[in-house]
């Protein structure tokens, strides 16, 4: 049994016809979908495996009609599912039959920029590039840049708290976040932060970073402005082992340097990436680093030198160092598309586990072990640096029983992150892909405690529900508020 098999198809909508009516009021003809073709579009995200219709899809233009939304289906005890653009890799997005997906995509407005304060304030439905775009010309930049960040929205970077390829010398999502615009499941706009950096009282925003959509609906977000870099160059390092990769990247660490990024693939990574983007990769190396440094351009070719000395010890094979901003632009690019370009020749589950860096070589030659052993081929991209692994199984969706055995290879590959110190995800969030796998990392009173802040925030459990916690256990919490009648039965 897979982990969605209580996910059923809905192809008519059943929406209470009160309730339609009370939207109806609210929102223009043009916000509402009903028609199951329309429906069908939001019936999953970029975890594709899955798929859901929700009863309708809601596509509010401002911070006032989600509050008018979730305080109606709130009377009518309605699922909410709130979504942006759907580029989840971890289902976050997927809808319950039951459920209404308020869709944030329509507010995408950048509402100011402050450049004095380093600030910009934007609507949820902003994508990520699109902060640096309105940005560059002044000298700054948002600096977190999920791989997505071309269509991927700053709510749902907030839910997930999303990071990127730079977030090793910038940090995820909540460093670089300093206000939102919160709307509760009962209707009520909250405001956490603003456009400075300490705010007084507890620290409600590092709790909604990373929340997924079930405290509350980001409707604004101000986001810290960062000056941009003099200039930046990558450097490619081939490898003929993964160890020799792995150890080169926690020296570097450990010698104290701070390069911008640190990017790991693999041959099979290597091979499909060099051949959508043409950036010129080796394709004898078993690993291969991209790794960046930005400053002044002394700066840069001071910290260049020093990580070539550092990567000497491990063997590297293959050593490129960008001549242009055209060189560097297409090395990036064939690092930004990977995902993409792996999907353009097999379907793929992108796991997100995060490890110790001091285990990186060891856990890497057990995840190729692991997939071996389900017969299953595997491409490994992560940021090597901060140790969020990315391996992506591949697979023939048209294989009968597929499913569930990519399932149990991507649990036995987070199962191996948490023992070797690390986390189950570091950047996609948990979702729905996840939340049978939270006993591996956290006890009965970490997720009782979790549950009981969400209990807070959201009373009837209406904010993208079937989300982060395991059904059964959630639901004897929500039953009980308590796991002891579970913890009776085990």
């Amino acid at each position: 049994m897979g982990l969605f098999s209580t996910l059923h198809d809905n192809s008519t909508s059943n929406l209470p016809r009160s309730a339609l009516a009370e939207f109806q009021q609210v929102l223009q003809p043009n916000q509402i979908i009903l028609d199951e073709m329309g429906r069908r579009a939001y019936e999953t995200d970029a975890f594709t495996a899955y798929k859901v219709m929700p009863l309708a899809v809601l596509l509010p233009s401002s911070t006032q009609e989600v509050a008018d939304i979730t305080a109606i289906a709130h009377r009518f005890d309605i699922p909410i599912i709130p979504r942006g653009a759907g580029t989840s890799l971890a289902g976050g997005a997927i809808p319950i039959e039951t459920a209404i997906v308020l869709c944030l995509s329509r507010m995408n407005k950048i509402l100011d920029i402050n450049t004095t304060n380093r600030s910009a304030k934007v609507q949820a439905g902003v994508t990520n590039l699109a902060i640096s775009d309105a940005v560059s010309d002044q000298g700054f930049f948002y600096a977190p840049d999920p791989s997505s960040q071309l269509a991927c929205t700053i709510a749902g970077n907030i839910a997930m708290n999303s990071g990127g390829a730079h977030c090793l010398k910038y940090g995820v999502t909540t460093h670089n976040l300093m206000g939102v615009t919160l709307v509760t499941s009962e209707g009520e706009i909250l405001e956490f932060g603003g456009d400075y950096l300490d705010p007084a009282g507890y620290d409600f925003l590092s709790l909604i970073v990373g929340s997924e959509g079930g405290l509350g609906i980001v409707t604004e977000a101000t986001v810290m402005l960062r000056p941009k870099a003099e200039g930046a160059r990558p450097l490619l390092l081939g490898f003929e082992t993964h160890e020799e990769a792995g150890d080169c990247v926690a020296a570097i660490i450990g010698d104290g340097i701070t390069p911008v990024a640190i990017e790991f693939m693999d041959r099979p990574a290597i091979k499909v990436c060099e051949d959508f983007a043409q950036a010129g990769y080796p394709l004898d190396v078993e690993a291969l680093l991209l790794i960046e440094v930005e400053g002044a351009p002394l700066e840069i070719d001071e910290s260049l030198q020093k990580i070539i000395r550092t990567a000497s010890q491990f063997n590297p094979v293959h050593k490129r160092l960008a001549k242009s901003d055209e060189e560097a632009a297409a090395i990036w690019l064939g690092r930004k598309s990977a995902f993409g370009a792996i999907g353009r020749i097999s379907e793929y589950l992108c796991m997100d586990g995060v490890i110790p860096l001091s285990k990186l070589s060891s856990v890497l030659a057990k995840i190729n072990e692991i997939c071996a052993s389900h017969k299953l081929d595997v491409a490994n991209i992560f940021h090597a640096g901060d140790g969020n692994m990315h391996p992506l199984i591949l697979y023939d969706a048209n294989k009968p029983g597929i499913i569930e055995i990519v399932e149990k290879c991507g649990a036995e590959i987070l199962e191996l992150c948490v023992l070797a110190g690390g986390c189950i995800t570091g950047e996609h969030g948990v979702g729905l892909e996840k939340r049978d796998l939270m006993p591996l990392q956290f006890n009965e009173m970490d997720l009782v405690n979790q549950m009981r802040i969400k209990q807070l925030f959201d009373p009837k459990w209406l904010l993208n529900p079937d989300k982060v916690f395991p059904i059964e256990i959630s639901k004897v919490f929500q039953e009980e508020g308590s796991l002891a009648s579970l913890r009776d039965e085990t």
